[in-house]
């Protein structure tokens, strides 16, 4: 039992594990901002050029009956399609996805250039002569030492 305990101990002190649950905890704050972003910011502009239209009450009745608003509709417990909630949620995934490829592509040129300037480093490093070069080496300071 004691083995199994110190295995998960090092299993969860690894970077690894707390940069994922780093990463989750920010991810979900990050979703708050781009859902309040969607919803405060982005639809009501979008509903102001649109002639006013609200998204948030934006449906499509799916029992054939007429509603005079969303809330009648709710409030008669009507099946119904909310577009403007679709349509909130696939603006939020593009503004994340955009996001997310920005960080990838700016990650990805660190990487590029850390990666080059460490060949370049080790092209100037002057190469270490091969073992038949130094026991050649070693013969002539010999020879050089006897006369």
């Amino acid at each position: 039992m004691k083995k199994l305990f110190e295995e998960f101990k090092t299993f969860i002190s690894k970077g690894n594990v707390l940069g994922l649950a780093i990463g989750i905890i920010i991810g979900g704050a990050f979703n708050d901002i781009v859902n309040s972003l969607i919803n405060d910011v982005i639809m009501p502009v979008i509903g102001r050029l649109l002639s006013n239209v609200s998204f948030k009450t934006w449906y499509i009745p799916l029992s054939g009956e007429h509603y005079d608003s969303f809330a009648q509709a709710q409030a008669a417990g009507a099946p119904m399609i909310t577009i403007g909630n679709f349509i909130s949620a696939v603006i939020n995934f593009l503004i994340i996805a955009i996001v997310l490829f920005a960080i990838m592509k700016a990650a990805n040129k660190a990487t590029e250039m850390a990666t080059k300037k460490a060949k370049e480093e080790a092209a100037a490093a002057p190469a270490e002569p091969s073992e038949e070069v130094k026991l050649l080496t070693e013969i002539r300071d010999a020879l050089k030492a006897k006369k």
